[in-house]
C-alpha cells in the first residue's frame, strides 16, 4: 500500500505539472504602435469610450464632438486630446468619471498623432 502511494505521489510530479509553451499561458501583449491610423485604430479607442459624450451635438460632452475627422483635427491641434487623455489638470480628465485610457490606447493615439495625425 506505501508502495503504490509513493509511486503515484512521483508521477503526479513528474508528469502532473509540466508545460512547455510558456507563451501560450502567458502570452506577451504588445502594443502596436507602428501603423496606427485614423480609421482603424483612433476611431475604435474614442467610439469605445468618448462617443458616448463627444458625438453628434454632444450636448452632454460641452459641446465638444469627436466623432469626425475635421472637429477632432482642432482639439489634437491645440493639444487638448492628448492633455485630456493623459490627464495632465491642464483641461478637464477624460474619460470624466471613468478610468484613464490603457497606456496602449493612450500610445496609439499618439504614435497617430506623432505622424501627423492624418485622415487615413
Amino acid at each position: 500500500m506505501k508502495i503504490i502511494g509513493v509511486v503515484a505521489i512521483i508521477t503526479f510530479f513528474l508528469t502532473g505539472c509540466y508545460y512547455d509553451k510558456a507563451q501560450l499561458i502567458y502570452p506577451i501583449n504588445t502594443c502596436d504602435t507602428t501603423n496606427a491610423k485614423y480609421s482603424t485604430t483612433v476611431v475604435p479607442i474614442l467610439s469605445t469610450n468618448c462617443y458616448v459624450c463627444h458625438s453628434g451635438t454632444a450636448s452632454s460632452g460641452g459641446g465638444i464632438a469627436l466623432d469626425n475627422y475635421t472637429t477632432l483635427k482642432t482639439y489634437v491641434t491645440n493639444g487638448q486630446l492628448l492633455n485630456s487623455i493623459n490627464q495632465t489638470g491642464v483641461v478637464p480628465a477624460m474619460p470624466l468619471n471613468a478610468t484613464i485610457l490603457s497606456t496602449c490606447d493612450i500610445s496609439q493615439i499618439t504614435a497617430w498623432i506623432n505622424s501627423g495625425a492624418l485622415n487615413n
